[in-house]
């Protein structure tokens, strides 16, 4: 980044009349073929204004062209390509790293701006499943990314914790429930309440009335409605809270669905106020035709509100609370008409920031093709599938390195990461694949490979007994692979930043970790002469960045494996 900004910088003199700094920076490339240069800058954009071929227009841009980290210029077809001085990159990247740290790669941008992140929303007495995973890893990498380039984050948990299923669930629980049983497995007993409650209303429809006459004293604040309601939430987020402490994953609110019961009326009243609302089959609606949307439903025939009224409530509440410059959705792609609406309605009603009401669409998890809810006609539990994958890791260890010191606690960091990881590298959009086999090979682009290779780094430097040192006297050209990728890093964390894609973090710590294990392959770097501590000096700085990215990710990277 900070050498494309350099060439940028040469090359504007040369082309100010054509380009801006910014367009420079946008065309320059990097050449397909190492031996191809560092760096490319195309002439084709201005062959038409100049009248001459790209090839050479690049031969006269290179005559003028001068720069100190500039080790050679040449023209190649209708480009202009640049060979950086090694030596020079090399110490500036490793001294900028050395001196860094962890703060390596970060940005100013987002400062004194907040940005709420709505994700994870589990629903209060139904399992966490795989499904809720994409939202909730996907919305804290975001968050970690975000707060790299300077932004403060306040990450909410959306709970599903409102609605007429409260009211089966009390019926359910007032003829059927234990306390005691509850109490044990909240959330499975729970489930066979409500399942139950659905088998038996087959044959006694009665049943619906009475869960309906319970929902409707839960909404006036019925002393005994309000205090199971509440005991079936608490104990619904005790569970939840053994997967998120798992993940190593905290939120900030947990304001769900109930929080906004007393908020509503405040939007209703306003859409009122600006005629906003139209009835049609007796509900309530906004009419979005001029944005080629159907009608947004705010209040059903029965004076019920509906979703849409709360995330409305939801949406002004964040504004007023937190002034956030943005307010990030991370919800599946099925849901992306109901954003727009939200946002249309939002606009209609003249909010300044509802250009800053952003959706972030992801893909389902699959298994064998199909989405990924059922096995053997059961939800396929994330817990189960954590708890699987940290006891693989663990008899892995087990067999292969039996006397690492805390072994159990290293099985937890690789299995969770493994399945975090395996959800990160795939961009958001897309649907993943689930294979537990795949997703826990040490080999291949997976987490524990990266995190393999950063305690294979880890280990070198406790051999090699690595001190740090002002000057490094390397001159570049057996690790400039490493250097190159590790100056891509504070790039990489911009753009994932600017896309909201926490894949181009994971991308790049697989790219990071397959160059330096072609390095370990081919360099003695453990080798007693008088280049061993810079040599470990570069791959200290592989730690740090790899560690660093991991990070990002929500996952931890063991110093030993």
């Amino acid at each position: 980044m900070k050498y494309v900004q350099e060439f940028a910088a040469a090359l504007y003199p040369n082309v100010k009349d054509e380009l801006s700094l910014e367009e420079i920076e946008q065309l320059i490339e990097k050449p397909k073929y190492s031996n191809q240069g560092d760096l490319a800058f195309p002439c084709f954009s201005l062959a038409k204004t100049r009248r001459k071929s790209p090839q050479a227009i690049a031969a006269d841009i290179s005559g003028n062209l001068s720069c100190p980290i500039f080790e050679k210029i040449e023209v190649i077809g209708g480009y202009l390509n640049v060979f950086l001085k090694k030596d020079v990159v090399l110490r500036e990247v490793l001294g900028e790293i050395v001196s860094s740290k962890q703060h390596y790669g970060n940005h100013h941008t987002g400062e004194g701006q907040v940005v709420t992140i709505d994700m994870s929303s589990p629903n209060i007495a139904k399992p966490f499943s795989m499904g809720h995973l994409r939202s909730t890893v996907i919305g804290n990498a975001l968050s970690l990314i975000l707060q790299k380039n300077g932004y403060e984050t306040v990450k909410i948990n959306h709970l599903g914790d409102w609605g007429t299923q409260f009211g089966k669930l009390i019926t359910a629980y007032k003829k059927w429930g234990s306390e005691e049983a509850v109490a044990v497995q909240p959330i499975k007993e729970l489930l066979k309440l409500y399942v139950r409650f659905h088998d038996e209303a087959v044959n006694d429809p009665a049943l619906e009335d009475e869960a309906r006459q319970w929902f409707k004293l839960l909404e006036d604040g019925n002393e005994e409605a309000r205090a199971l309601w509440q005991w079936f939430r608490d104990e619904s987020l005790k569970e939840f809270s053994v997967i998120y402490d798992l993940m190593g994953i905290e939120f900030d609110s947990f304001a769900g669905e109930a929080f906004y019961n007393d908020k509503m009326d405040v939007i209703i009243d306003q859409l009122e106020n600006m005629d906003l609302l139209t009835t049609s089959d007796g509900a309530e609606v906004v009419e979005l035709d001029d944005e080629n949307l159907p009608p947004a439903l705010i209040r059903k025939s029965d004076g019920a509100t509906l979703y849409a009224t709360r995330d409305l409530a939801a949406a002004n509440y964040r504004q007023n609370t937190y002034h956030f410059s943005k307010a990030l959705y991370v919800v599946g792609n099925e849901q992306s008409h109901y954003f727009k609406q939200l946002k249309a309605v939002l606009k209609k009603m003249q909010f300044e920031w509802a250009e800053d009401i952003i959706h972030i669409p992801f893909g389902m998890m699959q298994k064998d093709g199909k989405k990924m809810s059922t096995r053997k006609g059961k939800v396929v539990l994330l817990e189960e599938v954590l708890n699987e994958s940290i006891d693989t890791v663990l008899h892995t260890i087990n067999e292969r390195n039996p006397k690492l010191p805390n072994k159990e606690e290293v099985a937890e960091t690789v299995g969770v990461g493994a399945v975090v990881f395996h959800d990160l590298k795939n961009y958001r959009s897309n649907d993943i694949e689930f294979s537990l086999e795949d997703l826990l090979r040490f080999e291949g682009e997976t987490g524990p490979y990266v995190q393999y290779t950063h305690a294979r780094a880890c280990s070198l430097l406790r051999k090699g007994k690595w001190h740090e040192e002002s000057e490094i006297q390397l001159n570049g050209v057996e690790e400039w692979s490493i250097i190159k990728v590790l100056q891509e890093y504070p790039g990489v964390v911009q753009k994932a930043c600017e896309k909201y894609d926490p894949s181009l973090v994971a991308k790049y710590a697989i790219d990071l970790a397959q160059t330096f294990n072609k390095y370990y392959a081919e360099i003695r770097i453990l080798e007693d002469d008088k280049h061993k501590n810079d040599r470990l000096t570069l791959v200290y700085c592989v730690t740090v960045v790899l560690e660093e990215a991991l990070r990002l990710l929500g996952i931890g990277a063991p110093k030993e494996m």
